[in-house]
């Protein structure tokens, strides 16, 4: 038996197509049903990699009698959020104002037949507990409610319009002042939020928040705020040795459910791991700690190794679960451990991982955490350091052997444009710091698969899987894929690539930019009409389409001197200059597009016989005002902007740009050096 999901690409709709809940897709058919038979919708979004929603899965949905009353009193919709983020805000932001919290997945939202919600929730058990009412008790009173208080419910909805109406920036009456007082705002926020003892910022459950991090990185260099870098490269240490990243396979998990960035939600996220690759290269160029080197290898290794599709791009996740349990492939016994290694392997590897130290993981696993340190070891075990990382070196790979062999979570394979962006321009930093030109060649396959099959007539669209490419792209994806061709341009520059960005970012500003207050809206102008069109700015997990659209505008504008992509920039700075200026938290790539408006990037363009091994030296340093394309030693049809002539045979030169000024091209590398000042201590 299976239900109308059983002709969906997304694996997480197929994980419900056999069930006897009648779903159906988000679609003008299962829309006009609930019209047609003025049924309350029963909306459900969650995605494949979500633990809660497989519980919820199991006890209610795949529940016959459960199923009888779903499908007697609702239509019933099922929804994958990484395919359609735009339900997802939408919805989420209705749990917010209806239940008065933050929401989360699976989210359970019931609906008039227009889409308009008029009560949410998130998991809800068969029976009474956890502080939740039972799921068939909701089904009842939603639906009696329906019945019974038809008035009301349409007197929320024009409440709840109204709300979401007003959530939508207007430009205030006159142009606002964009100076660096947000910057300053946020800094204190963080400081008050951070964790001194453990790293982060606020309690359980805790996130890495890429963006804020990335931020506080960008200040300890851009203003040589030493306190801004501790906070930071604090709290990526703390994730390192923590149960947050993977320790014997690389790769983060998606958030800790302790404030000691101990026991983490066991799924690996696509959307995680392309960001946080990115920030622990940068931190590695900033800080030259090899503890954070090994991050970037095993992360970037976790990457290639199991996240590739055969086809090119990058999956979207690994689940939490396998053989039903949560954690279950990832967790030990010490016994186990002890059996795989050697003697001294085990001297090591037991006080290193907590492994003699009570279970940390339902009172009977032990989940892998650094608890002590090689330096605390070597002082303890009396021996060198480069022995004991050798023993653990060993151990490691013999643990990752036979953790292979166990039942492994399950992966979604479908390929998300605005996530194997976040991929590639991670892999493209961190090929870049690390010298790892496999790297880059796995983010050029991954970008020329973006191009191949969801690049189609100047047209994105927002996912594939099985030779199946659909929906049309998002805001994200659009701003997300110019960072990375940015970010890729920068480490393995082809003359195609600022080709392609132009006409993404022409795109961009055809499809989604509001030509009269500014900005732009997560959906394009041609999507199919919903309840609102937000125009998000504040990040969650990940970076804000708006403000990712701002930064990358703003250095493709720059770097291919054109003015349009600036201005489009800046109007979108002034849109939200009084909310950043009001509320700065939570906006950590709005606050870097702000500061790259107030001093423009420094662009170095390299051409010569050594324009690839200077290019390298210079982004091996951090320096994130600063853009470097190495243009090819041969002639090449390159944008006006770009194009220099090739300096005599033998010979390299750099031209340094600032703004509209160019200087006179070096011939020197210490020259160079010497134009654009030393690196951040």
């Amino acid at each position: 038996m299976e239900n109308r999901l059983a002709g969906e690409t997304s694996p997480y709709l197929l994980q419900h197509a056999g069930q006897p809940v009648h779903w159906q897709p988000w679609d003008g058919e299962a829309l006009s049903a609930a019209r047609a038979q003025d049924k309350p919708i029963l909306l459900s979004i969650g995605y494949s990699a979500c633990h809660w929603c497989h519980v919820m899965a199991h006890e209610s949905f795949e529940d016959p009698d459960t199923a009888v009353l779903m499908n007697e009193l609702f239509v019933n919709i099922k929804v994958d959020r990484e395919e359609r983020p735009d339900l997802d805000q939408i919805y989420q932001a209705a749990h917010l104002m209806l239940a008065r919290r933050a929401g989360g997945w699976p989210l359970t939202a019931f609906l008039t037949p227009d889409g308009t919600p008029f009560f949410c929730g998130t998991y809800f058990p068969p029976r009474v507990g956890r502080g939740r009412p039972a799921f068939r008790e909701v089904l009842q009173s939603v639906a009696t409610a329906w019945q019974e208080q038809r008035e009301a419910i349409l007197q929320q909805n024009e409440a709840v319009l109204e709300t979401y109406a007003r959530s939508l920036p207007r430009p205030s009456g006159s142009p606002p002042v964009l100076d660096a007082g947000p910057q300053r705002s946020a800094r204190e926020r963080l400081a008050r939020a951070y964790d001194a003892e453990h790293g982060g910022f606020g309690g359980a459950p805790k996130f890495p928040h890429p963006t804020d991090l990335a931020w506080l990185l960008r200040l300890a260099a851009d203003e040589g705020d030493a306190g801004a870098r501790g906070m930071a490269l604090h709290t990526l240490g703390a994730m390192a040795r923590g149960g947050l990243l993977d320790q014997l396979g690389g790769g983060f998990f998606r958030y800790s459910t302790d404030p000691r960035w101990e026991i983490p939600h066991f799924e690996k996220m696509l959307y995680d791991n392309g960001p946080l690759l990115a920030l622990y290269a940068d931190a590695l160029a900033l800080s030259g700690d090899a503890c954070l080197a090994r991050v970037v290898d095993d992360t970037a290794g976790w990457l290639l190794r199991e996240m590739q599709h055969e086809a090119g791009g990058f999956c979207s996740s690994l689940d939490a679960d396998s053989a039903g349990e949560e954690g279950r492939f990832y967790v030990w016994t010490p016994e186990a451990v002890r059996a795989l290694l050697t003697p001294p392997e085990w001297a090591v590897a037991e006080p290193h991982w907590g492994l003699d130290a009570a279970p940390n993981f339902e009172g009977r696993f032990w989940h892998l955490r650094v608890a002590r340190t090689l330096p605390e070891l070597a002082q303890r075990l009396g021996a060198s350091e480069a022995v004991l990382a050798d023993r653990l070196a060993s151990a490691r790979g013999k643990l990752l052997a036979a953790r292979e062999t166990r039942l492994r979570p399950g992966r979604d394979d479908k390929v998300l444009t605005s996530w194997n962006a976040l991929a590639i321009a991670g892999l493209a930093r961190a090929g870049a710091v690390r010298g790892r030109p496999e790297w880059l060649a796995a983010a050029r396959r991954a970008l020329g698969f973006v191009r191949g099959t969801l690049w189609t007539d100047g047209r994105l669209l927002a996912t594939w899987k099985d030779g199946r490419a659909h929906l049309d792209a998002y805001l994200d994806d659009h701003a997300w894929l110019l960072e990375a061709l940015l970010a890729l341009m920068q480490a393995d520059f082809r003359p195609a690539d600022p080709v392609w960005a132009g006409e993404l970012a022409e795109a961009l500003l055809a499809r989604f930019e509001d030509p009269s207050d500014g900005g732009f809206f997560f959906t394009a102008h041609d999507h199919e009409r919903l309840i609102h069109r937000p125009k998000p700015v504040h990040d969650s997990p990940l970076p804000a389409g708006n403000a990712s659209a701002a930064l990358a505008l703003q250095r493709l504008g720059h770097l291919l001197g054109e003015p349009r992509y600036l201005r489009a920039a800046e109007r979108t700075l002034e849109l939200f200059a009084p909310s950043l200026a009001e509320h700065p938290g939570g906006q950590g790539r709005l606050l870097e597009a702000l500061a790259e408006h107030l001093r423009p990037p420094t662009l170095v363009i390299l051409r010569g016989e050594q324009a690839g091994a200077w290019r390298d030296a210079l982004l091996a340093q951090y320096a994130p005002g600063r853009l470097v394309i190495a243009l090819p030693g041969h002639e090449a049809a390159l944008p006006a902007a770009l194009a220099r002539p090739l300096p005599p045979p033998g010979h390299t030169a750099a031209w340094v740009c600032r703004g509209t000024q160019c200087l006179a091209p070096v011939q020197d590398e210490d020259a160079l050096r010497a134009l654009l000042g030393p690196p951040p201590p």
